[in-house]
C-alpha cells in the first residue's frame, strides 16, 4: 500500500494538471473566437507586434508571437527537464521495471503515429508535419481524467503522466534532431561548453540562482542564433540543477533550534510591554527571515525550481502559448490542405490509439513488461484514447515544420485542435462507460 505522505505531492501535480488543462481550454476557445469575429485584426496585430532592443552593433527584436513560442516555452522546457531528471532518479521511471509498462506504451504512441503519417502523406511539401502527432499533452489529458472524479485510480494518473513524460523525451530528441536548421556549430559548442561549465560549477561549488540565470540567458542566445532550437536550451539547463543539498543535517538542525528559542525569547521578552495581539518585532521578522534562509538551503535546487516554476508554467505560459497559437481564422474561401488535416486527425487519433494499444498489448504478452497494479485493460484503452491529445507540443512543432508555410501551419494546426477533440471526447467516454461497469460489478 503506498502510503499517503507519499502521494501527496503528486496529487497535487495532478490536481495543477487539471486546473492549467481546463485554463488551456478557455483561453484555447477565447483565441478562435477572437481569430473569427470582426476584431480579427488586433489579434493579429497583437502578435506580430515587434519587441526587443537594439544597439549600435547589435539588434534583437522579433514579433511577441516569436517571444512566446522561442522565449516562454524555453522555461516550459526548462521545467519538462526539472520533471524528467526527477523522473530518471528518484521518480515513477527511476528503475526499469518502473519504466517498462508506460515506455512500451510511450514507444507506441511516437511510432505509430508517426508510421501512420509517413503513410497517409502523399505530397513532399508536408513530409515534415511527420513529427506533429507524437506527443500527448499531460495537462489537456489530466484535465479530461479529472472529470471522471474518484472513477479513475491514481494509478491511472501515475501511468498517463509517465508514459507522457517518455513521449516528451521522445519530442525533446527529435526537435533537436530534425527540427533545427542552419546550424553554427561553433555558436552551438560555446552554449554546450557554458552549460558543462555551469554543470561542474553546481557540482562543485555552491548553487547560486543569479549566476544560473545570467548564464542561462546568454546560453538560449547562442542556442537561438546558433539554428537549434532555444528551448532545446531549456532542457539542457535543467540536467545541471542539483537535485541533492550539501546539508549538514546536525549544523541544520542545531540552527532551527537556535532561531526558535531566539523567537520564543524575543516573543515573552515583549509580551507584557505590547500585549498579545501585536506585530511582530524587529528582532523577531530578523529570525524569521533567517529560518527563510535555512529552508531554502534545505531543499533541493530541482525541487524548489520545479514547485516556482510549475504554477507560472501551467496557469500562465501554457495558457499565453495556447491563446498566440490556437486562434486560426476559419473562412470558407481559404486554400486549406484538406489531405494534411485529415492526416494529422487520423495520426494523431487513430495512431496514438493503436499505437499505445497494440504496445502495451504487445509488452504484456511478450512477457517483457507487466500491468500495474490497480489498473485493467479496458481503462488503458481509454488512456490510449486519450494519449492522441497533443495539443500543445504538437502545435509547437507544426510552427518549427511548416516555418514559412502559413497554409500549412493553419492546416495542421485545425487537424491538432480537430484530432485532440475527438480523441479527448473518445477516451472520456470509454473511461465513463468502463468506470460505470465496474461499479454495476462491485
Amino acid at each position: 500500500m503506498i502510503k499517503k505522505s507519499l502521494l501527496t505531492p503528486f496529487q497535487k501535480f495532478i490536481k495543477t494538471g487539471s486546473i492549467a488543462g481546463t485554463l488551456l481550454f478557455v483561453t484555447t476557445i477565447v483565441a478562435l473566437f477572437w481569430a473569427n469575429s470582426a476584431y480579427a485584426h488586433y489579434y493579429e496585430s497583437l502578435l506580430q507586434f515587434k519587441l526587443g532592443f537594439s544597439f549600435e552593433l547589435f539588434e534583437l527584436k522579433k514579433p511577441l508571437i516569436l517571444w512566446i513560442n522561442d522565449g516562454l516555452m524555453a522555461i516550459f522546457f526548462f521545467l519538462i527537464g526539472l520533471e524528467l531528471k526527477r523522473e530518471l532518479l528518484v521518480g515513477e521511471i527511476n528503475t526499469l521495471k518502473k519504466a517498462t509498462f508506460p515506455l512500451f506504451a510511450a514507444l507506441g504512441g511516437v511510432l505509430v503515429p508517426i508510421l501512420l503519417y509517413f503513410l497517409l502523406n502523399e505530397d513532399p511539401a508536408t513530409a515534415k508535419g511527420w513529427g506533429i502527432p507524437m506527443a500527448t499533452d499531460i495537462a489537456f489529458a489530466l484535465a479530461i481524467l479529472s472529470l471522471l472524479g474518484d472513477r479513475v485510480p491514481l494509478s491511472l494518473k501515475v501511468f498517463l503522466t509517465a508514459f507522457a513524460i517518455i513521449d516528451d523525451i521522445a519530442a525533446v530528441i527529435v526537435i533537436a534532431i530534425f527540427y533545427s536548421s542552419n546550424v553554427s556549430v561553433i555558436l552551438l559548442l560555446v552554449g554546450v561548453a557554458l552549460i558543462g561549465l555551469l554543470a561542474l560549477f553546481y557540482k562543485y561549488g555552491k548553487y547560486n540562482v543569479e549566476i544560473g540565470l545570467a548564464l542561462a540567458v546568454i546560453i538560449w542566445f547562442l542556442f537561438l542564433k546558433s539554428g537549434i532550437h532555444p528551448t532545446i536550451a531549456g532542457v539542457l539547463l535543467a540536467f545541471t540543477i542539483p537535485i541533492e543539498r550539501k546539508l549538514n543535517l546536525n549544523e541544520f538542525a542545531k540552527n532551527i533550534s537556535d532561531i526558535s528559542a531566539k523567537i520564543v525569547k524575543k516573543a515573552n521578552a515583549n509580551k507584557n510591554q505590547l500585549g498579545i495581539k501585536r506585530i511582530l518585532t524587529k528582532g523577531e521578522i530578523k529570525c524569521i527571515d533567517k529560518l527563510d534562509d535555512l529552508m531554502d538551503e534545505a531543499i533541493s535546487p530541482l525541487q524548489h525550481l520545479e514547485h516556482k516554476l510549475h504554477n507560472l508554467t501551467a496557469y500562465v505560459i501554457l495558457p499565453i502559448f495556447a491563446f498566440a497559437n490556437a486562434g486560426v481564422a476559419i473562412t470558407a474561401d481559404y486554400a486549406y490542405n484538406f489531405d494534411l488535416i485529415r492526416n494529422i486527425v487520423i495520426s494523431l487519433f487513430v495512431g496514438k490509439f493503436c499505437g499505445v494499444l497494440l504496445f502495451s498489448y504487445a509488452g504484456i504478452k511478450l512477457k517483457l513488461t507487466e500491468m500495474p497494479k490497480g489498473l485493467n485493460f479496458p481503462q488503458v484503452i481509454g488512456i490510449a484514447a486519450i494519449a492522441g491529445v497533443g495539443f500543445t507540443m504538437s502545435i509547437f512543432i507544426d510552427y518549427l515544420a511548416f516555418a514559412g508555410s502559413e497554409r500549412s501551419i493553419v492546416s495542421a494546426k485545425i487537424g491538432v485542435i480537430i484530432g485532440s477533440f475527438i480523441s479527448g471526447l473518445i477516451g472520456y467516454l470509454i473511461l465513463l462507460f468502463t468506470s460505470k461497469a465496474q461499479l454495476k460489478q462491485k
